[in-house]
Formats: structure tokens, C-alpha cells, sequence
């Protein structure tokens, strides 16, 4: 069986979409002649908890842990809810930033390059050399962000001519809270000079879109190879559904996450549909950041609002299964077109519709249509938005909302391993 080393920043307790992928790939790549080696931070600053995903780590897996020092340890000294913040992506717009705020992230943009995790690089090499020639490991594989991890990899490489393989589960310097790090002109040079290093160097990068390899392919002569996050058979029982008709958002709605559309369609079927108004329920799990708890109240719908903040995720896909739509909502602006949320693939088994809003020509766009499990819908569209909600409320009052899935398995996680292992096997 051949070994690969996996190094990763995520893993659990962290709660969140980030630990997911690489879990259920460790999960599955034994069953292709691949074991996997994860190596991650032993004493990490995780936004989310989730000590339920322990009991989801592979039994007999190899895992290896190094020290790491985070500067968010430090900044919690100053304010430690706006360093969790910062650390889980949630950032208020400029104009609402307070000083400390701003120097906060004066101070990650522009001094731990190309994140907060940089710190790390220096020992985890120092640290694995030994224990790759001791193993005689001739693959590894980096996961980011925090994108400093590929920082690992390339070095690593380069002092023992391994093969390296960098998966990007996001973008670099056009993820979308790239901008507001506030970067002098030198930071901002050093970040795409790095990002462009490391595309150049690693032997094989993997992208989660098809968006996003087009932007790395202008960057890069080295092969790239598209895998999707995915879905997992999940062991919950069959749910009852929400008596209220329920939209709900499960995971984080950051400042820039903030459907004003949806709220303003929402008062207007209020307004219009006494029947609408006695049952309807938004439900939103997970952080969600004050400018979209102001535009909700600003919209007159904080009466029908059910905030159940971050939960576990085994509840998380039981509250999906029983909420009766779900809302998928990402940034409108051309650096998220290439985003298709982890959450989606969940979504798309819980045999709940979706509406799902976010730029045109979204990755997710054409996932959503092409598996018919809800409509996507553009921030201009407010005609549309209204037509489904009524539509998708007329099935619910006749007990017949459901969504009739196709092609989903595609996206399952044992599938998408097999692409992983044929890659790793070459």
C-alpha cells in the first residue's frame, strides 16, 4: 500500500466545512491501495468545535502533531471575540470597523504572510524531514487555507525532491476576504509572488471548481485537476419535518453575506399572504455576523427569526432534513463565483429543495440546476425569487415539498476518492 503524507491545519474538534474533506478522504483511501499519514497542529486555535467528529477519524490512522504558535492566541489578549471572528472569516465592513478592528487586520495582512499560520512552516519542516526518510514517503499532499501549509510543502520538496500535490479548497489572493486585510502594495506583492511560486513548484495542484482552475491555469503551467467537496451517507434517522415553513441557512453568514433581496421579498410575502405570514419561520444555524442580524431587523423579520448558532454536525444534517428549504447564499461579486459552499453536497441529499443565490455564472449554478435540487437565483432576479418562494409555499401547504435529486453520485465522497488515489497512484 503506498503511503502519503497529508498536511493539514483542520482537523478534529475543528467543527466547520474545512475539516471535512480531507476526514472523509482519509476515510476512503485505504479501500484504493493508499495510506493515508495526516499530519496537523497539536495545539491549534479552532473558531468552531465540533468533539463529536473525533469518533469519525479512521481507526489505526497514522497522526502526527507539531506545536504551532498563532498570533490569534495573542490578539485574544486585546479582544477575544474579534479575533475568533477574524479567525472563522467573519469581517465587518470597512466602514463599521473599529480601530482595534482595523488594526487587527493591518497586522495579519501585512506581517503574517500569507496568514496567520506561518509560524508554523519553519518547525513542521524541520520536523517532517526526519520522518519522511525514515518512512520513505515519496508523496505528499498540503491543504489550504491556511495557505502557509503549501509554504510546507514547497520546502519540503525542494530539500527532498518529493512529489508534492497542493489542494486548494479555496482561492489565494482572490478568496473574497482578501481585500479586506488591508494590505500595503509591498504585502499585497509578496502574497501573489508566493502564490505563484508555490503554483509553479507544487507537481500537481487540485482545485474544488472549475472557476478556480481557470484562474491558476493563467498562473501556472502545471497540471490541475478539479475535485469537487462532496457528500457522505450519514447515519441519521429519518426526520420529521418543521411544522412552520421553515428556510433555513445552516453555516456561517459573514458581513458580505447578506441576501438584502431575500429580506426585502420576505416583507412583501408577509405583507401580502396573511396565510405566509402565520407560517413562516427563517432558521439560521451557525455564526452569523451583526450586519445580517440589522438587515433582518431592518426588514421588520426579527419575529420570525429562529437563530440557533453553531451546532454539532450530525445536528446540523438533522436540521436540514427537516427544514423544509434550504438556502444556500454567496457573496454577489466576481471573486465568488469560483466558491461552491461544502454545505451544498449535504444539502443536495437531504431530498429538501434549495434556493440558492449567489454572482452570475456560479460554479454552484450549474450543479443546482444540472441535479435538480432547487433553483438558483441572481441578486437581480427578485421575480423569480418571489415566484419560487411562492411556489416552493404553495407545495408545502399541499405536503408535497420535496426535491427529486439526479446524478448525485457523482459527488459522493467514495467517488471523489477514487479520483483522489488514481491521482496519487500516477
Amino acid at each position: 500500500m503506498k503511503k502519503v503524507l497529508i498536511i493539514s491545519y483542520y482537523w478534529p474538534p475543528a467543527g466547520g466545512p474545512g475539516v471535512q474533506r480531507w476526514l472523509k478522504f482519509a476515510k476512503y483511501l485505504p479501500e484504493s491501495g493508499v495510506e493515508p499519514i495526516v499530519y496537523v497542529p497539536e495545539n491549534p486555535t479552532y473558531p468552531i468545535l465540533d468533539e463529536k467528529l473525533i469518533a469519525e477519524v479512521p481507526e489505526g490512522l497514522t497522526l502526527l502533531k507539531k506545536k504551532i504558535t498563532e498570533p490569534y492566541k495573542w490578539a485574544s489578549f486585546f479582544s477575544k471575540n474579534k479575533t475568533k471572528s477574524f479567525s472563522s472569516g467573519i469581517i465587518p465592513k470597512s466602514r463599521k470597523q473599529s480601530f482595534l478592528e482595523k488594526c487587527l487586520l493591518m497586522v495579519r495582512g501585512n506581517l503574517f504572510i500569507p496568514d496567520a499560520r506561518v509560524l508554523w512552516v519553519k518547525p513542521s519542516v524541520a520536523y517532517l524531514k526526519e520522518y519522511i526518510a525514515a518512512e520513505g514517503i515519496d508523496t505528499i499532499i498540503t491543504t489550504g487555507p491556511p495557505h502557509s501549509l503549501h509554504l510546507i510543502g514547497m520546502a519540503l520538496k525542494s530539500e527532498l525532491q518529493l512529489r508534492w500535490i497542493a489542494d486548494f479548497r479555496d482561492p489565494w489572493t482572490t478568496i473574497g476576504y482578501h481585500k479586506a486585510l488591508r494590505l500595503s502594495a509591498y504585502a499585497e506583492r509578496k502574497h501573489k509572488m508566493r502564490e505563484s511560486k508555490v503554483l509553479r513548484t507544487a507537481d500537481h495542484i487540485v482545485v474544488t471548481s472549475k472557476t478556480t482552475k481557470a484562474e491558476f491555469e493563467a498562473l501556472t503551467p502545471q497540471p490541475i485537476t478539479v475535485i469537487t467537496n462532496g457528500y457522505d451517507v450519514e447515519p441519521v434517522a429519518k426526520q420529521t419535518l418543521d411544522e412552520k415553513f421553515t428556510l433555513a441557512h445552516i453555516g456561517s453568514l459573514l458581513s458580505e453575506r447578506n441576501p438584502r433581496i431575500l429580506w426585502k421579498c420576505l416583507k412583501e410575502l408577509i405583507k401580502e399572504n396573511p396565510d405566509f405570514k402565520k407560517d413562516f419561520q427563517l432558521k439560521l444555524i451557525g455564526a452569523v455576523s451583526q450586519e445580517v442580524l440589522d438587515a433582518i431587523a431592518e426588514f421588520r423579520l426579527g419575529k420570525y427569526l429562529n437563530t440557533m448558532g453553531y451546532v454539532s454536525h450530525q445536528r446540523a444534517v438533522e436540521e436540514q432534513r427537516k427544514s423544509q428549504v434550504l438556502l444556500l447564499i454567496e457573496i454577489n461579486s466576481e471573486e465568488t463565483k469560483s466558491i461552491i459552499p461544502g454545505k451544498l453536497f449535504e444539502y443536495m441529499v437531504s431530498e429538501r429543495p434549495i434556493i440558492a443565490m449567489g454572482p452570475e455564472d456560479s460554479d454552484f449554478e450549474e450543479i443546482v440546476r444540472t441535479t435538480n435540487t432547487g433553483v438558483f437565483i441572481r441578486y437581480s432576479d427578485m421575480d423569480l425569487l418571489k415566484e419560487t418562494l411562492l411556489k416552493y409555499y404553495k407545495d408545502y401547504q399541499n405536503k408535497t415539498l420535496q426535491s427529486h435529486a439526479v446524478g448525485l453520485q457523482h459527488y459522493s465522497r467514495k467517488q471523489l476518492t477514487k479520483q483522489l488515489a488514481e491521482l496519487i497512484l500516477k
